[in-house]
């Protein structure tokens, strides 16, 4: 409406300025002089007004974006005048600056809002520039660091020197774990690291979260399950050796006295006999399982060095026995790329992926159309992995959060160490193991180095 308005009072004052124009070059050419002169006059008024006209419209509206811009809304056009046309620019215009107005407003709360939830967040957070200041830091993560105010990450020296090397190597994606020790406690920092961009500028902002509280409980829930399975075995070898020595003693005991020489029978050493067998092979059972778990205490530290997969993974398959081949339909290696490289100690390694095999190779016992696969990768960020997969019967989902647990087995023998071990070997490499099991569709454990 406003802009029609405008529209028409310019149209207007162009035709007026047009036809004066005409009308003074028709009576010039009349030689009606005075007239004409009288005319250009008017022409002249007329050309002046309108430029007035536009200038103040012009004007206006750079007032207006000028105070927008220094977000002053107080400014304030007046709505009576004696143009109609510059009227409703004027009430227009102070209708939009009400609007931006309250959406300022809106905005000013809303990040307050936020700033405030950042602030109270029970994770601390900070975000960086390339040039390493420290643009905000929330309450939390400065205390988590003990160090108030945080302007830069060469602050962190006075924290502790490891801590500013890990902030000074920090990429957007990281992930990392950092212990911080003072004189009040130890921390276990969880850093991970995410690259955001505001009014043009490259950020890092990074999460610090203390997971000491959460290691304890993880650690605690792990003695618990080791403690459980620990009992369940030792219980499973003593009750027997429990059970056969008193129906022993029984034979040459009659109330707490030896019983007569005469009095014992044929069938009562031929039992005894029998007993002390059981009791031997359940105390060699004993002993077996104790030197797993002393095994498992012991594994030494890994011997690097750089090994082409394609050639560990041959190796692999070549030691696994003829009759376990024989059982498959499919054993298959699969490398990208063809020249990878792994740096690892070889026996370690080739250890897991045999006894990686081999779970795969059991779970596959009777099934027809039974396939392994060994894969050797490396992931989008450029971790590289092993990876067996078979695709057996899986595991249920009730069993996942034991298989690592040592000297948990659902196998009728074995020690059960098999899984844990191949984990503690991973972390002495620096790197982890993880499972993704689908029942009735398969099961693949993957190294990460």
């Amino acid at each position: 409406m406003v802009s029609r308005n405008i529209y028409i009072q310019l149209i207007i004052r162009i035709v007026v300025i047009s036809l004066t124009a005409l009308l003074t070059a028709s009576f010039y050419f009349k030689e009606r002089y005075l007239l004409s002169g009288f005319l250009l006059f008017l022409l002249g008024i007329q050309t002046y007004v309108l430029i007035q006209y536009i200038n103040q419209t012009n004007r206006k509206i750079a007032y207006f974006f000028d105070a927008i811009k220094n977000e002053d809304f107080t400014l304030r056009f007046p709505e009576k005048l004696s143009v109609k046309s510059l009227e409703e620019l004027n009430h227009s215009l102070n209708m939009l600056n009400g609007m931006i107005q309250d959406i300022h407003l809106k905005k000013q709360a809303q990040e307050h809002y936020y700033q405030e939830i950042i602030r109270q967040a029970a994770i601390g957070i900070l975000t960086i520039n390339s040039k390493g200041h420290i643009l905000f830091a929330n309450g939390t993560v400065e205390k988590l660091l003990n160090y108030h105010p945080l302007n830069h990450v060469k602050q962190f020296n006075q924290i502790d020197t490891k801590l500013y090397a890990l902030f000074a190597d920090l990429e957007p994606f990281d992930g990392k774990v950092f212990q911080l020790s003072n004189e009040r406690e130890n921390s276990q920092l969880a850093l991970k690291a995410t690259a955001i961009n505001v009014d043009g500028e490259a950020l890092l902002l990074v999460t610090v979260q203390d997971i000491h509280k959460e290691l304890d409980e993880k650690e605690t829930d792990s003695w618990v399950r080791l403690i459980r399975v620990l009992t369940h075995e030792i219980m499973n070898t003593i009750t027997p050796i429990t059970s056969i020595s008193e129906s022993i003693l029984k034979y040459f005991k009659n109330k707490n006295e030896p019983v007569a020489l005469s009095d014992v029978r044929q069938d009562h050493i031929v039992n005894t006999a029998k007993g002390l067998e059981v009791i031997k092979e359940q105390g060699g059972n004993l002993m077996d399982f104790v030197q797993s778990y002393r095994s498992f205490l012991s594994v030494p530290k890994p011997d690097k060095k750089l090994v082409p997969v394609m050639d560990l993974l041959d190796k692999v398959k070549l030691l696994m026995t003829p009759d376990n081949v024989q059982e498959m339909n499919e054993i298959a290696v699969e490398v990208k790329p063809e020249g990878l490289s792994l740096f690892i100690d070889e026996k370690q390694i080739t250890q897991n992926l045999i006894n990686l095999v081999k779970n795969a190779l059991q779970s596959l016992k009777g099934q027809e159309n039974g396939k392994v696969r060994i894969q050797a990768g490396e992931t989008g960020k450029g971790q590289k992995y092993l990876t067996v997969w078979d695709n057996g019967p899986g595991i249920p989902a009730d069993l996942i959060d034991e298989i690592f647990v040592p000297f948990f087995t659902t196998k009728d023998s074995g020690t059960g160490i098999g899984l844990s071990l191949s984990k503690q070997i991973m972390h002495l490499h620096g790197g982890g193991m993880k499972v993704h099991s689908t029942p009735e569709s398969g099961t693949a454990f993957t190294m990460l180095f």
